[in-house]
């Protein structure tokens, strides 16, 4: 495929049945301090028939390496400037890649790992109409900040939402505020909770994997 310009460094992997003119789509953003190479290795559990689209965050981040959507004050508080100019590069990116890649426009999904799943809730909440399901791993909803939330226009979107017990970066009450607003929106909701840290284990990559495949299935 041809190198196309876009608004931010990402790695894409074509399905392993490229005969379809365009392709089911899963866009890939990694949490504080990765890269876009952090999830694309996750793409192997998933389902084969998807097109991967692993992208990076805007800022460096110092001085462990790897990038960042935003800087962080209190836990659940985006730096308002960062914060706003991520979700618009990743909008714009969004519109390039449903624009230059042969991505089916009716099954675009979003997964994403801590701030990932951060700017993952905030475009799926802002622009619903594109996306059909979010994998939100250890994240936790960007309430507070610029963005206005559309919750009673989700009904076409079905929500993964898996979270560590243990986790001391993000704590699970995080997750469980999340599962009780989606819960109260009309969108659809799977909320898991696992033994462990702030990570993605084989059980919760396992039980996201059986989601979007019951998606897919589905259409």
């Amino acid at each position: 495929m041809t190198e196309i310009p876009t608004t931010l460094e990402h790695r894409v992997l074509l399905p392993e049945a490229a005969h379809a003119a365009t392709h089911p789509t899963l866009i890939m953003l990694h949490g504080r301090g990765a890269d876009e190479e952090d999830l694309i290795g996750l793409a192997e559990h998933y389902d084969p028939r998807l097109l991967v689209l692993s992208v990076r965050a805007p800022y460096p981040f110092a001085p462990g390496g790897g990038y960042t959507w935003y800087d962080v004050g209190a836990v659940g508080t985006p730096d308002p400037p960062m914060f706003r100019q991520s979700y618009d590069r990743l909008s714009r990116f969004i519109d390039d890649a449903l624009r230059e890649y042969p991505v089916d426009p009716s099954h675009v999904y979003l997964l994403g790992f801590s701030m990932g799943t951060v700017m993952a809730f905030a475009l799926s909440l802002t622009r619903p109409e594109l996306f059909r399901g979010v994998i939100a791993n250890s994240g936790y909803v960007p309430e507070g900040t610029h963005l206005s939330f559309r919750w009673q226009d989700l009904g076409n979107l079905a929500y993964f939402i898996g979270h560590g017990s243990q986790d001391l970066v993000i704590p699970v009450d995080f997750a469980r505020r999340a599962k009780r607003l989606f819960e109260a929106s009309t969108a659809r909701v799977e909320y898991r909770e696992y033994d462990m840290g702030h990570q993605i284990s084989e059980e919760s990559i396992h039980d996201s994997a059986a989601f979007l495949k019951g998606l897919l299935k589905k259409e």
